[in-house]
């Protein structure tokens, strides 16, 4: 007979760590499932946000935000002494020491709330039944009073663009870089790729960043967008648009030719390290056996109401795999508000 918990949370980023340790404060039995391993087979909790997404890139912006204002100091008075430096490896190991303090803090709430964490990747079967297979192959079977799906999104990539190590990069691979390039291209101009541009360019690398549309930041109010534009052509970012990439060239294993088409015609520029930033998609890939009953859209999108409940009873769905916008805290706001629900409170919509 397998073992039965009040609730089961596939998923341990920001939504679902948040709605493991919700439930389990609201006195239900729950368990979270997380797939993702270190090196050492060891659980890494806190999803893309904490490990390769909203916290480091936000450790690296201030790092190179105090070395500007380092570097213009003088204009107040202050005197740093000769020529202002950056250490890009310790920079690095900041942001990864931040990470891991705050993932590891996850693991410690989850025993002071007394979640059990179940490694491996989760399926959700028929019947609320969700299916742990481990990293040896091994698959456990779990039965559950509720189940939320909190698995998160993955970035997508283009053909034009496939990923090369080391030069060709997603979001995880662009916060590893060690050392400052030259030239550094961007596919993408939205969060990630201007944050990334941001980086890169305040500590003297050359940035252009290739957007497909032909405006900039078109999901922002026109006022924001306009003035967002001239920030970032101050800090020296070529911000391209209508800038479509065609295909991508690795030249003698050290740097990237960039082929693309604008009004002007084809184009093409070569840089160091590419990051591609062109948006995510929902992580639905092997999430639900057919007979689960909860439905995807065309998308891969998690079909929920306004409470994340999905077309399953007792099966709830947050975060990036379903509708509105892939945000940390609506994640977590949602898993919070399903917690609430599963243990019989009202909950705030």
């Amino acid at each position: 007979m397998s073992q039965k918990f009040d609730v089961i949370v596939v998923g341990a980023g920001p939504g679902g760590y948040v709605a493991a340790i919700r439930a389990a404060q609201l006195g239900l039995n729950t368990a979270c499932v997380e797939k993702w391993v270190d090196d050492k087979g060891a659980a890494v909790l806190g999803g893309t946000c904490l490990n390769v997404g909203c916290i480091p890139s936000k450790a690296l912006l201030e790092s190179t935000h105090q070395f500007h204002k380092a570097q213009h100091a003088d204009v107040h008075g202050i005197q740093v002494g000769g020529e202002v430096t950056m250490d890009v490896k310790a920079m690095v190991a900041r942001k990864n020491k931040i990470v891991g303090n705050l993932t590891g803090g996850i693991g410690g709430l989850f025993k002071a709330n007394g979640v059990t964490l179940l490694q491996g990747m989760g399926k959700l079967l028929a019947n609320k039944q969700v299916e742990v297979t481990a990293a040896d192959g091994t698959a456990t079977v779990y039965d559950a009073e509720n189940v939320i799906l909190a698995s998160g999104s993955v970035p997508v990539n283009i053909p034009p663009a496939p990923l090369t190590d080391g030069l060709i990069l997603d979001n995880a691979g662009a916060l590893d870089i060690d050392e400052v390039p030259e030239r550094l291209g961007v596919i993408g101009a939205g969060v990630i790729g201007l944050e990334m541009g941001s980086v890169w360019a305040r500590l003297g690398t050359k940035v252009t960043v290739l957007e497909a549309m032909d405006s900039f930041l078109a999901a922002a109010d026109k006022d924001v967008a306009r003035d967002a534009a001239k920030l970032f052509k101050k800090q020296g970012l070529d911000i391209q648009l209508g800038a479509r990439v065609t295909g991508t060239e690795i030249v003698d294993g050290k740097e990237v030719k960039v082929f693309f088409t604008d009004a002007k015609g084809e184009q093409e520029i070569t840089v160091d390290k590419l990051i591609v930033a062109v948006g995510r998609k929902p992580q639905t890939n092997g999430l639900l056996s057919e007979d689960s009953g909860v439905k995807l859209d065309e998308r891969g999108f998690i079909f929920v109401d306004e409470q994340c409940r999905t077309d399953a009873p007792g099966v709830y769905a947050i975060g990036d795999s379903v509708r509105g916008p892939m945000l940390a805290h609506k994640a977590s706001e949602e898993g919070i508000m399903v917690a609430d629900i599963i243990a019989g409170h009202k909950a705030q919509m």
